[in-house]
Parts: structure tokens; sequence; C-alpha cells
């Protein structure tokens, strides 16, 4: 009997651990692995926070880097490093403490970062296209147009977790302004010690939710959850591999085998089918899909050819038989969606022009007389290498042959070289999207401002310059407003752009996720991203 109870005792030691053995492989062979697949179309041209200026690398930068504010599930802009922010009486000084956080080399981020990251972008040297945006800080246009010195620009480090910030008038958006990523720190350290510290993933130093693991350029870039976050316990996502398919067929194709758990710009063919899809999604977007003219080159430096092209084409039909994703034609230039005291900024004026086939043929002739062209110079219209540009492309080419009479022969460029080519200068006619970097007529009117370097029409205007100036030295929302429409409508008088629509963003999403954030001047925020099944 003894000899009984004991073996079932034994026994039951040897059964107990195995069990529970099975039972944790059966738990880690039904874990979901929180990563995601994604498709970032083509290379991006830089993830150094000071050089970026398109959409695919900002989209990266915002996951490898925080600044002094961020994001929430919400979109609304709330502290991130800032931990305390106190405002002078007159709105000038910003006072800010920062809250301890971490390089991802396990450096502590500090005030100093943030100084040299914000002088950074305004050097001369660095050449930044986007260091306009830190004009208004105190001295700051100054020193980037080389009339003024380092010191003099309004942001200090105090102590390493004190940062004082000055402007040169009080700017009720700032808080907006230190969520878009030219303002966020750089590691001094390791950009002094290595020019090209942001030109690879080995040595590339952040202080975001994610780190750079891997970039096999023009092919593959993967991030992971960085262990030195902050505020890493409320990152869902830990790994996020960004694929560079340009071509729409393919990309879509990949989504469709599970290659991809997420895609944007669905191939035009498919829109329709795929509208019923639970996947499919529609998302407003704070932006303006539109043609940039060289005001320079001939004939779009005469503006009455810019005004015809711009009567000459059908966006209604664009938007419904081309595009299909939900766009908006557009008839001026800041999108629908900015709320004003008077309601909806665009809703006030929404179309400066409308589409005249006879007038265009008229403004062509006045044209030709007063430059003493026999007919309209030869015209090439340049866009980068997409499936969906190239159909938009060759619809407007072809309404323009049909409208006018006039040839337009296209060509299409990979995305890095084609910023290089219309920085440069080098072309007619050029495709442009603008996304504001937050809901408000100025970042999207600041585009054509005359020393902007995302202006790359040659176009400058005093009047409109002075308008966007003065703007935003406006404390009444009413009355600033109302200037920013004055200044619409200096631009609109002289149009050196086209524009088509207003963009709308359309996606599929696997089942397999939720938690995305689809912003309205984003792409996706894959932060809270979570997967739900395999």
């Amino acid at each position: 009997m003894k000899k009984s109870v004991l073996m079932s005792l034994l026994m039951v030691l040897v059964v107990v651990p195995f069990l529970s053995a099975c039972s944790e492989d059966s738990a880690s062979e039904g874990k979901v692995e929180q990563e995601i697949t994604v498709n970032a179309k083509s290379e991006p041209p830089s993830l150094d926070p000071a050089l970026a200026t398109d959409t695919t690398s900002g989209w990266i930068i915002d996951h490898l880097f925080e600044g002094l504010y961020t994001k929430n599930k919400e979109g609304e802009v709330t502290p991130a490093l800032a931990e305390d922010v106190k405002v002078s009486e007159d709105k000038k000084v910003y006072t800010i403490t920062l809250r301890d956080s971490k390089w991802s080399n396990g450096d502590p981020v500090t005030a100093g970062d943030f100084e040299y990251a914000w002088k950074r972008v305004l050097n001369p040297e660095t050449g930044s296209a986007f260091a306009f945006y830190l004009y208004y800080l105190k001295g700051a246009e100054a020193y980037n147009k080389g009339e003024g010195s380092a010191d003099d620009v309004g942001v200090t480090a105090v102590d390493d977790k004190t940062l004082k910030v000055e402007l040169k008038s009080p700017t009720g958006f700032f808080e907006k302004l230190l969520a878009f990523w030219p303002y966020y720190p750089v590691n001094q350290s390791v950009v002094e010690e290595n020019e090209n510290w942001a030109a690879e993933a080995d040595g590339f130093v952040s202080n975001g939710a994610y780190t750079l693991k891997s970039w096999e350029h023009d092919s593959q870039l993967v991030a992971e959850k960085s262990n030195k976050y902050w505020n890493k316990d409320s990152i869902s996502m830990k790994k996020i591999t960004w694929e560079m398919v340009n071509d729409a067929t393919t990309y879509y194709q990949m989504y469709q085998s599970g290659e991809l758990d997420l895609i944007d710009t669905l191939p035009i063919d498919v829109i329709p089918q795929e509208k019923e899809s639970e996947d499919f999604k529609i998302t407003p977007y704070f932006g303006t899909y539109m043609y940039m003219f060289n005001v320079e080159k001939e004939p779009f430096n005469n503006p009455k050819v810019r005004r015809a092209f711009n009567l000459a084409i059908d966006r209604k039909l664009i938007t419904e038989n081309i595009s299909q994703a939900g766009e908006k034609p557009a008839y001026a230039f800041v999108p629908y969606g900015v709320e004003t005291p008077k309601g909806d900024f665009r809703e006030q004026k929404e179309t400066y022009f409308e589409e005249n086939v006879e007038k265009a043929k008229q403004l062509l002739e006045e044209a030709k007389e007063e430059e003493g062209w026999d007919k309209i110079p030869k015209v090439e219209m340049i866009y980068n290498t997409s499936d969906n540009h190239k159909k938009i492309a060759e619809g407007i080419q072809e309404m323009l042959k049909q409208n006018l009479g006039i040839e337009v022969t296209l060509n299409n460029q990979e995305w890095k070289t084609y910023l290089d080519t219309t920085k440069q200068g080098n072309f007619q006619m050029a495709r442009m999207g603008w996304i504001g970097i937050y809901v408000d007529p100025t970042p999207i009117l600041d585009y054509y401002l005359g020393d902007s370097p995302n202006n790359r029409t040659n176009w400058v205007n005093e009047k409109y310059d002075a308008l966007i100036e003065k703007s935003k030295g406006i404390q009444d929302e009413a009355k600033r407003m109302e200037v920013l429409h004055q200044a619409e409508s200096v631009l609109m008088k002289d149009l050196p752009f086209m524009p088509v629509y207003f963009y709308s963003h359309n996606f599929l999403t696997s089942q397999k996720y939720k938690g995305i954030v689809y912003p309205v001047n984003r792409m996706p925020d894959l932060r809270w991203a979570e997967k739900v099944s395999n």
C-alpha cells in the first residue's frame, strides 16, 4: 500500500512538470508576434530631421524621433519630452523643463541637444529646406539668411533640463510646430563625430519609440521598439518593416498575398472593387495635389498661359473617373478642414476660377501676341514615378491636347532624383503635393513664399509675402483668417501652379491589426498598432 502511494506521488511529480511544459509550449505557439510590414513606396531621401522635406522620410522619422510635443491617438498635440511648460505674460518666452529620457545609445537627451538641433537647422551651411519653419524664433531668420549670429537665435539651454525659447512675436500655434520634425532634437556628440550619421542604420542614433535596426537602400528598412524610450510601456508594436515598392500593381499584389499588411494609394483600377472590402478605408488628408509652373521658363513666364492651362482641365472628371478615391476638385490652394470663427476657411471662398475652354483659348492667343510666338512653345510635364501619377498626367495631357491643341510630353523620375530636379528648377511643369504640417492655412500658403526653398516655381510676390508675414503677428483669429484670404487671392490671381484636387487618402489594412491611427496630415501612426491574430 505504501509502495503504491509512493509510486502515485512520483507519477504526479513527473506528470505535472510535463503538463506545465506542454502548456508553456502551447502558449508560445499561440503568441502573436507584434510586427507589421507596410510600404514606403520609395527610398526615404533623408532620415535627418534637419534635411527631410517629404512625407516618406517624415513617416519614418516620426517613429524614430520625438520632440517636445507629439500627437496622441486622437490627433491632438500633447506634451512629450516637455514635462513642464511656463509661458510668459506676453506669450513670447517659453521656459520648458525636459523629462528624463535617453537616446538609443544610452546618452541622456539634454536641452543642449535641442538648442544644437534647432541652430543646426537654421545654420545656412546645413542647407535645410525647412529652416523657415523656425523663423518664429527670435533672430532665426537673420541667422539663416547670413545676416545674424547663432548666438542671437531665441533658443538657449539654461541647463541640461531647462530650455528657454524666445519668439519674435506671440504665436498661437507654436506648440503644434513643436511636434514637427525640424524641431526634433539630434544627439550633438553623434552628429559632430560623423556628418553622415543618418545615412546608414549602423551608427544611427534616435530618441523616439523605435530604433533603426537595418536599412537596405531602395529595398527595405526595419525599426524595432526602443528599450531606451521613456514611454516604452505605451508602445504596442514591436517591429515595423517598411518595404520600398513603387509599382502600384506589385504592392497591391503583395498585400493580397499577405506580404504587406498595409498599403496606401491603391491602383486606380482596383478602387471600385475594393470599396466594398472591410479592409478599405478612405480618410481626409490635409493637402493639395498640383502641378507647379516654372515662371522663368517659356511658356509659363506669361501669366495668361498659366491661367489658360488652369481653365482647360476638367477636375471633376479627374477625381471621378481617374483618381476615384474621394478627392475634391481644387479651384483654390488651401484645402477644406480649417475651422475659423466664420466656419470652414475653404467654404468661405471655394473657387477662384471656373473651367472655361473658350476663355483659355482666348488667353493663349493673347499670350502669343504679347510674346511674339507663332505658336505656344513645347511643354514637358514631369512627375515622380507612380502608376497613379502617370494616369493623372496622361489625363491632363489629353485634356490640354483636345481643348487647347497643345502637345505635352511626359517624363517621370524616381522620387529622390525628382526632388533634386525640381529643386534645381530643371522643369517647365512638374507634379507636386503639399500637406500641411498642422491644420491651418499658414503651413499651406507658406509653400509659395518667395524665399521658401519648397517654392520651386521662381514666383515671388512681395505683396503675398507681406500678407503672410502680417498674418503671423495677428492674435485675433477672425482678423488673421481675413489676411490669409487676402494672401490666397494674390496667389490665385498670378497662378504659378495648377491645383488639381484636395487630397483624400485611401488604404487597405489587414483585419489582423487594430489601433492604427490615420492622421489627417501624416502617414499612419503605427506606435499603438496591435496585431490580434496570425
